[in-house]
């Protein structure tokens, strides 16, 4: 008996590579202007296709969101390990809260997806666990060099990602120079000099209870 026709080969047939790029596309327009709560059915109708369509390409919101973010994610930890490479310690942490916060401001999506867990998304959290631990030996690095003040704590990129997400600018260029602007003056306060010898300065309050993916899941929206 010959093999049923309607039987998807192992690569996908031309049209249904043609509806998964269309929904990537549309996913990705609607994610950077408004953010992960993007009704599913607002996508499928950016994308031209059936609701049904997307579901069967991407049957839950966050195999959506991880697979139109994968590329950004890898390219932050792309940015990490150039850091790590990097002989001065506090150059590279420097570069990295920059560049990050950068990709961040000019997509509200990404900005949403960095600060997410998304425990069903094997590769998406072994990315960034890659990024996360890579910036852990650049910080310690940072302090090991007296650059990085000695009572930065990890908590303390939350708030500068969180603190970056909050601008609102009129256009993009201001809001890269809106970015660059809260990111200097941020990265100074972190200056080991700036807290004084031997972080000798005024105290700060103690380091916030939040988590790098501090954000809630926005769900599975229709």
């Amino acid at each position: 008996m010959a093999a049923s026709s309607s039987r998807m080969p192992p690569a996908l047939r031309a049209d249904a590579r043609h509806n998964r790029d269309r929904i990537l596309e549309a996913a990705r327009a609607l994610f950077a202007a408004r953010g992960l709560d993007v009704p599913m059915a607002a996508v499928a109708r950016r994308a031209g296709v059936g609701v049904a369509t997307l579901y069967r390409r991407f049957p839950t919101r966050e195999s959506l969101v991880t697979t139109v973010f994968a590329d950004q994610l890898r390219t932050c930890a792309g940015t990490v390990d150039e850091a790590l490479a990097d002989p001065d310690p506090w150059a590279g942490f420097c570069g990295v809260v920059e560049k990050v916060c950068a990709m961040n401001v000019l997509d509200r999506g990404f900005a949403a997806a960095f600060l997410t867990a998304f425990p069903d998304a094997a590769d998406f959290e072994a990315t960034r666990g890659r990024a996360e631990e890579g910036f852990a030996v650049l910080t310690r690095r940072a302090k090991e060099a007296g650059r990085l003040r000695a009572d930065f704590d990890r908590s303390d990129l939350t708030l500068v990602f969180m603190a970056n997400n909050g601008i609102n600018a009129p256009s993009t260029r201001a809001a890269l120079a809106a970015s660059r602007r809260l990111v200097a003056l941020l990265l100074h306060s972190f200056r080991a000099d700036i807290a004084g010898p031997d972080g000798a300065g005024a105290p700060l309050p103690p380091p916030a209870p939040l988590d790098l993916y501090h954000l809630p899941w926005p769900g599975t929206g229709a």
